[in-house]
């Protein structure tokens, strides 16, 4: 995805990609047959869940140690057709955002077919216990390097 084609200023070098799959459920289409606009954000969250647990930092232990990311923006666009039981292949990668901020760009293609159907981006910002942004704590930033291996 091009930073400077939606609008973002600082153009972060990828710390993190992972890939996934997932499969789209009966309860995910609508009248027309093919998924439901909002789904695309729920499998967006999928594919940052997934790309935490690959850095060894999943959701819960990131909150256990006192650390949330709440959603702050999301941009999506919607590019091709997903059907009850397509499998879909999820690409996240992770930016830094600046101080307090992560960015996860999301790519989702039909696995079948390698068309596209969604892609877009979320952006966290970390909060401490108290609610007040914070720089990722050392114990995060350890886990990424500049090439995006685990160290």
């Amino acid at each position: 995805m091009d930073a400077m084609a939606d609008g973002m200023t600082d153009a972060a070098p990828i710390v993190w990609e992972h890939e996934s799959t997932l499969r789209v459920r009966y309860s995910e289409t609508d009248q027309m047959g093919t998924f439901y606009n909002s789904r695309a954000l729920e499998w967006f969250e999928c594919g940052r869940t997934e790309l935490l647990r690959a850095m060894g930092l999943p959701y819960t232990e990131i909150e256990a140690r006192g650390i949330f990311l709440p959603l702050v923006e999301s941009h999506v666009e919607y590019l091709g057709r997903a059907r009850y039981d397509d499998p879909l292949q999820l690409t996240t990668r992770l930016r830094m955002s600046g101080r307090a901020r992560a960015r996860m760009e999301v790519e989702i293609i039909n696995a079948q077919t390698g068309k596209p159907v969604v892609r877009g981006y979320t952006v966290h910002v970390f909060l401490d216990r108290a609610g007040k942004p914070v720089r990722p704590p050392e114990w995060f930033t350890k886990r990424v390097t500049p090439t995006g291996q685990p160290e």
